[in-house]
């Protein structure tokens, strides 16, 4: 019996459930196992925590005394998922710091560029209002976070209240400048665009074309009819639409409980399906959501409620990201 479990096929069994196809090339001499494993795209905590579960399980298959585990990463370029919407006031800017912080939750090597460059609002939403980034040479180091995302905004450039009066190209150049900053081993950015169709996200797509993007509207027609054209926008230029979430979705009142919908209900939902586009979810209108970002505490980074809406949308997300490239 010992010896059934001690052979190649039984190791091969036993790694399915906790690596599939990261393990390869598993041998079994003498007591002693060696693999090569895959771990393109995990950050060191999770590198770790694969390595020691693959020690353990191999470990207690009878006749096994050693396990060597050599790592191989291949070199993956940096994606850029872009956060946009039709027009301004839908929540965009919420929506973008909560996917980065509960997508860094969860292991993924995330940074945050906020480029809404008349506008910035992350340094309030991530508690980093104050901190200014440095400069090596020609390239800016991002700010670290206090959710373990790295992050860069033109407000952490700027004096508090300080106007941004820029013209298209200018603004389009400082964009540049937030992307090809020394983000280290960063891998995956979430970019939180202007509202619109404009300047700068035309300065995006064409020079540093995001993966994939997430459109945000309210429920309203108006929002929508919005949102379709920054659809169009992307469509137009190549990049994946990976999904619509809907905002403001329903209000729960406080004090009786009751459920009223003073923006609508469905309205992405249904525009998505018309445009033939994934639906992510819906984030509802909270006052408590409203609190904790203007405090700068992202709900996704808490383990609360308010977050749970953030972290769906953050899991679709994240298995989107893990598609196979087509």
């Amino acid at each position: 019996m010992a010896a059934a479990m001690t052979d190649i096929d039984a190791i091969r069994l036993a790694l399915e459930p906790i690596a599939g196809k990261r393990a390869a090339a598993p041998r079994f001499t003498d007591g002693r196992v060696s693999l090569i494993l895959d771990v393109t795209g995990l950050d060191g905590d999770r590198r770790a925590l694969l390595e020691a579960d693959i020690h353990r399980v191999l470990k207690a298959l009878p006749g096994v005394d050693e396990v060597r585990i050599a790592q191989t990463s291949e070199k993956q370029g940096r994606r850029l998922i872009a956060v946009g919407s039709g027009k301004g006031g839908v929540g965009k800017s919420t929506l973008a710091a909560n996917l980065a912080v509960a997508l860094r939750r969860v292991g993924r090597n995330v940074g945050l560029i906020d480029a809404d460059i008349y506008g910035p609002s992350q340094p309030r939403l991530m508690s980093a209002e104050g901190r200014r980034p440095t400069a090596e040479g020609q390239k800016l180091i991002p700010v670290q976070t206090d959710f373990g995302v790295p992050m860069l905004s033109m407000g952490q450039l700027l004096k508090p209240g300080q106007a941004v009066a820029w013209r298209g190209p200018m603004a389009g150049n400082a964009l540049g400048q937030l992307i090809d900053a020394d983000w280290g081993s960063t891998d995956l950015i979430i970019v939180d665009l202007p509202p619109g169709t404009g300047d700068v996200q035309l300065s995006m797509i064409q020079k540093h074309k995001p993966a994939g993007a997430v459109i945000i509207s309210t429920p309203q027609d108006l929002a929508l009819i919005d949102a379709t054209r920054a659809i169009d926008l992307f469509n137009q230029s190549g990049v994946p639409i990976i999904g619509l979430v809907e905002n403001m979705a329903g209000y729960v009142c406080p004090h009786c409980g009751e459920v009223s919908d003073p923006f609508g209900n469905g309205g992405a939902e249904a525009a998505a399906a018309a445009m033939g586009h994934p639906f992510l979810g819906r984030v509802p209108l909270d006052i408590a959501i409203r609190r904790a970002s203007d405090a700068g505490h992202p709900p996704a980074a808490m383990d609360v409620a308010e977050g749970d809406a953030f972290r769906a949308i953050a899991a679709k997300l994240g298995d989107w990201l893990d598609r196979p490239a087509a």
